[in-house]
């Protein structure tokens, strides 16, 4: 839950089903520490890139049932990420709201737009050719997205624009949002989210 100090842009959540239990401990004006264990080396890797660009302090401990696949937990964990984000957002009207940037990995190119609306909406444009980098499926890149923006609130566009090793175009895509993320959230002297109705719609 969240602390709930003022100018505290921090959450704690747990999330327990049958087939996973997931914590996370997020502080979205850290950027130094990140402790993350999932179970799957590479998706453990491509969190820590999305923390590390986007300046958030962040822990996440999960267990699931990875004997099945990796399904359950990397969806998991977009739940709770995406609501501890919400969470730690929910006072923080004056924020930049939009981004936008360009990210480069090598050969890859990945662009990011990112609007935190409170209105859900994930447009995912990603091919890849293996079917798992490492023990991270690569279906499951968009899974972990789609579960984040929806339990966020967040709109993102996510598109890659070149790219021909799956390595590279996944860490694109997770540093890009990191960084979209940093910049949509970046506090700013401008109040109600830069919008003219008073609210974020």
């Amino acid at each position: 839950m969240s602390k709930g100090t003022p100018g505290v842009r921090y959450a704690e959540l747990e999330r327990e089903t049958r087939e996973t239990r997931v914590q996370v401990v997020l502080d979205l004006d850290g950027g130094t520490k990140q402790d993350i264990s999932t179970g799957i080396g590479f998706f453990d890797h491509m969190l820590t890139l999305l923390a590390f660009h986007g300046s958030i302090d962040l822990g996440i401990k999960a267990e699931g049932d990875l004997h099945v696949d990796d399904h359950h937990v990397v969806e998991d964990v977009g739940i709770v990420l995406g609501t501890a984000f919400r969470e730690a957002m929910r006072d923080s009207l004056n924020v930049t709201r939009y981004a936008s940037n360009h990210t480069p990995m090598d050969e890859a190119l990945v662009l990011t737009a990112i609007d935190l609306s409170g209105r859900p909406h994930l447009s995912f444009d990603a091919q890849f050719q293996r079917e798992k980098i490492g023990e991270l499926s690569t279906e499951c890149i968009r899974e972990f997205f789609r579960a984040f923006v929806s339990h966020a609130g967040v709109t993102a566009h996510i598109r890659v624009l070149a790219g021909s090793n799956d390595h590279h175009i996944a860490e694109a895509i997770f540093k890009s949002f990191g960084l979209g993320l940093k910049d949509a959230s970046r506090l700013t002297d401008r109040k109600l989210g830069s919008t003219t109705k008073g609210k974020r719609d």
